[in-house]
């Protein structure tokens, strides 16, 4: 029987709850550590792996009946952790493939892709998790799997697939020799059009940034 045909009491929430936290807190230890920068030649190929698991996750939670919260208003968990200095870490470490572009809805009429960041997105993945987690640390099972499942449809879910989208990408282009465009120079507020992409983009080498990341071609 798959998640999607489960009730929210089979198998037993403490079981689900169990397996998803695992999950959530292998990816946030997993990102911390890769944001350390002392093994920049696996960061991409552990990140694509990282955020493959979690999608696991994600698709759990989402195929599975609503959770609903036992009490009316969310319980104060204090303040969000600060995610910035993970944030400028990722950036640094990412730098030759920080920058690039997503589609953010593709049942929405044909718009141009936006620019976007890996350093960004995968800092705001972990503080929608960090926020659960300690909403599961503190003991309010349910309403960590409800915080997981509504960020997973409302942020999360979108940006980790993104995300997932971009690193499986760099290691194509790297392991199939394919030349990657820089996109470092765009404004990442700014809707990346066709024009901005012929006036901005610049060849990179994927010999240099396979390099940098460690990544070998085929």
């Amino acid at each position: 029987m798959s998640d999607a045909t489960l009730p929210a009491t089979t198998p037993a929430p403490d079981d689900f709850a169990v397996q998803i936290a695992d999950q959530v807190e292998s990816f946030l230890v997993a990102v911390t550590e890769v944001a350390k920068g002392d093994e920049p030649e696996s960061a991409i190929p552990f990140l694509l792996l990282e955020v493959s698991q979690l999608m696991l996750a994600g698709g759990r939670l989402g195929a599975h009946e609503d959770f609903v919260p036992e009490e009316r208003y969310e319980p104060d968990v204090g303040p969000d952790d600060d995610v910035d200095g993970l944030r400028e870490n990722l950036a640094r470490l990412l730098e030759p493939v920080d920058v690039y572009s997503e589609v953010f809805d593709p049942y929405e009429p044909r718009k141009a892709p936006v620019p976007a960041r890996l350093s960004d997105d995968l800092a705001d993945v972990v503080a929608d998790l960090r926020h659960g987690m300690a909403h599961y640390r503190a003991g309010r099972v349910t309403e960590a799997l409800w915080w997981w499942q509504f960020s997973y449809f409302s942020n999360w879910g979108a940006t980790a697939s993104a995300v997932l989208r971009a690193l499986q990408s760099v290691v194509t282009h790297i392991r199939l020799d394919q030349p990657l465009q820089e996109l470092d120079g765009l404004d990442t507020d700014q809707a990346l059009t066709d024009e901005t992409l012929e006036a901005e983009a610049g060849r990179v080498m994927v010999e240099e940034i396979g390099e940098t990341l460690g990544l070998k071609q085929r």
